[in-house]
Order: C-alpha cells, then structure tokens, then sequence
C-alpha cells in the first residue's frame, strides 16, 4: 500500500510523478529544485539560494509526508558542477547538523531540469506523530 503525498507548498509534478511516496513507514521524494511554489518561478540565482531553495521545498513535501528533516536517512544531491559543493554544504548544514546528519551522495551530472544548478532528493521515514 502506498500513500500519495501532494502540496503545494513545494513545487507540484509537471509530469508523471508525484511530490513523494510514503510506504511501510517510509518517505520518498522526488527530486526538488529550486522553483518557488508562491509562484512557480524558477530561481536562477546563484547555488546558495537555488539550494537553500530546493531544502526549503524538501522540507515542506516531508512535513506533508508525516515526516519532517529530523528523520531524513539519505539525501542524494546532483550538482551541474561539482565546484559548487563546498557552497551547497555549506546551506545544507543550515537544515542537517553535523552530529545528526542523513547519508548523502553528491554527484556532478551533465544536466538538471531547467539548467538549475541543485537538485536534491531524499528517503525518511515517517515522524512518530505522523
């Protein structure tokens, strides 16, 4: 059995997906990137804001989900450049500390959706409450 998770606080599918998945007590999301949900736009602004943008939306798809960052076990980050790292952990470190921190790959692809230059998707499971 699966639940299907929609909001439209993080950006909604444009194409045969959904948001998230939740199953057996466990969340799975979509990839995120960095368009504003209040009005659908693309952020095209340097990685720190396109990341600190696609968490934001993250954070808000496993909230929906029953789940919320605390419980988040692996994140996978796909940089369009693996020079940005250092500048995307240093955001990602705003919503994942150090002592407490998911699994994560970061991996340099060849293209993103829309040429953004972050995109970020994660595996949780749900929150006690949710």
């Amino acid at each position: 059995m699966k639940k299907i998770v929609k909001t439209s606080s993080a950006p909604l599918p444009v194409g045969p997906y959904n948001q998230a998945v939740v199953s057996n007590g466990m969340v799975f999301t979509a990839g995120q990137i960095p368009i504003d949900p209040s009005n659908n736009q693309l952020l095209d602004g340097p990685v720190e804001e396109q990341a600190r943008l696609v968490l934001n939306n993250l954070k808000e798809v496993l909230e929906e989900a029953g789940s919320g960052m605390d419980y988040v076990l692996k994140v996978t980050v796909f940089l369009k450049d693996m020079n940005d790292f250092a500048a995307v952990n240093s955001v990602y470190e705003e919503f994942f500390k150090e002592e407490t921190a998911p699994a994560r790959s970061a991996v340099e692809v060849a293209r993103l959706p829309k040429n953004v230059k972050v995109e970020m998707e994660a595996v949780a499971t749900v929150s006690a409450g949710g």
